[in-house]
């Protein structure tokens, strides 16, 4: 769905930001101005920096009258101050339009050879940026290695669009409209504090349930898809407990973390923590089965295989259905084949507000991957269908369906 800005009738969420933004050397320079005309009649403090070969499109004095601020060019501009770096910290939202192949490779691996790419590797606050170049550019494989780089990083990315090229082409890598970028940069202001105040509990990597002091039952879950939900929510203004079983990889820094290891202690710790919850998103994977008894000691090879009984461990999310209240409630389903059906079946079976249905079992996609071939399935039938998403990209649609949710 495409970014509708607020218009000028209403408040916009960029009203009194600084928004830093970058001009690159692209024939699209021009429609930066009508961006910048946009960003300060929505209230945001512009402030354009311009690469050098962007001034072969449109002069410093245009931005400088649009915005009302001198546009900057070269680093030492102003030789009394450390200009890269007071602009990076004076910026709120940094905005990249047009967005060339060469800059997005800047940005990428952390060259800081001019002025605009030395401000954007000092700088700590969100950065839309919005691609254009020909096709074959856009579509190179470094290009999309970049632009995946900067995704994971955080980066919002609006656009390319198809349309009519320079050289008389026509193909996908003409810049987005000014309004769409606007509403992009809406957003991701908007977003910022979306999920303050809420009080959000995650669960994240598998559960181990040992057969005997050495051995156990469990799965290939790292814990990165629930890491980045609990990343995401907390960058957004949330109060986070991520609540991880073992063996996976570093949590997130700065959360609070509950160890556990077993699905019966997972069932424990997240039952607690949920009582005062306003959201519970369940992205472990719990084990469906333990041993009914663990041995005390360590089984001995000579004696043949283990005679092991199964029985299910906790339905943790159905025990949280029970007592749901007005809990936005969410859960992951891994499967290998009949995805839609099988998740549909338990979306509606558990009662949850949003089901992620996440294939497995094939190369690319699921635990370990840094890809997910994902769906975000609603109870109130506002779906968003399969396709290949970054596990940081999944993570900010369910967040933004939190927000939604929690707001109602």
């Amino acid at each position: 769905m495409a970014n509708v800005p607020r218009g000028l009738g209403s408040s916009s969420p960029l009203a009194g930001r600084r928004v830093l933004l970058g001009v690159t050397g692209g024939v699209a320079a021009f429609k930066a101005c009508l961006l910048t005309r946009l960003l300060t009649r929505a209230g945001a403090s512009v402030q354009v920096v311009m690469t050098r070969a962007a001034t072969r499109f449109v002069g410093p004095d245009t931005f400088s009258a649009l915005s009302g601020r001198p546009a900057y060019v070269d680093l030492w501009e102003d030789p009394g101050a450390v200009l890269h770096v007071r602009l990076a910290h004076e910026a709120d939202l940094a905005v990249v339009a047009p967005a060339t192949a060469n800059t997005l490779a800047k940005l990428a691996t952390g060259i800081a050879d001019d002025l605009l790419s030395a401000t954007l590797l000092e700088a700590r606050c969100p950065l839309v940026v919005a691609p254009a170049m020909h096709s074959g550019m856009w579509e190179h494989p470094a290009t999309q290695a970049n632009l995946a780089t900067l995704v994971e990083r955080g980066a919002r990315v609006v656009g390319p669009v198809s349309g009519k090229l320079a050289h008389g082409d026509e193909g996908i890598g003409r810049l987005a409209e000014p309004e769409e970028i606007l509403g992009a940069c809406e957003t991701v202001v908007a977003r910022g504090r979306d999920l303050a105040g809420r009080r959000v509990v995650v669960t994240a990597g598998p559960t181990w349930e040992p057969i005997d002091p050495v051995r156990f039952l469990g799965n290939r879950s790292t814990g990165r898809m629930g890491f980045a939900v609990a990343k995401e929510a907390s960058d957004r203004g949330a109060d986070v407990t991520l609540v991880v079983g073992p063996g996976t990889v570093e949590p997130p820094e700065g959360l609070r973390t509950i160890p556990v290891t077993t699905a019966e202690e997972m069932r424990a710790v997240v039952l607690e923590a949920a009582r005062e919850a306003d959201v519970v998103v369940m992205a472990a994977a719990v084990a469906d089965f333990r041993p009914e008894k663990t041995a005390d000691a360590k089984l001995k090879k000579r004696v043949g295989p283990p005679d092991l009984r199964l029985v299910p461990t906790p339905d943790i999310l159905s025990e949280l259905a029970a007592s749901k209240g007005r809990r936005v409630l969410v859960g992951f389903a891994a499967e290998t084949d009949d995805l839609e059906a099988a998740a549909r079946a338990k979306l509606e079976a558990k009662g949850l507000d949003l089901l992620v249905a996440n294939e497995v079992g094939r190369e690319g996609t699921g635990f370990g991957s840094e890809t997910n071939h994902a769906a975000i399935l609603s109870a109130l039938g506002e779906d968003e269908p399969f396709r290949i998403w970054t596990k940081r990209e999944l993570a900010s649609a369910i967040c933004d369906r939190l927000a939604m949710l929690s707001a109602r």
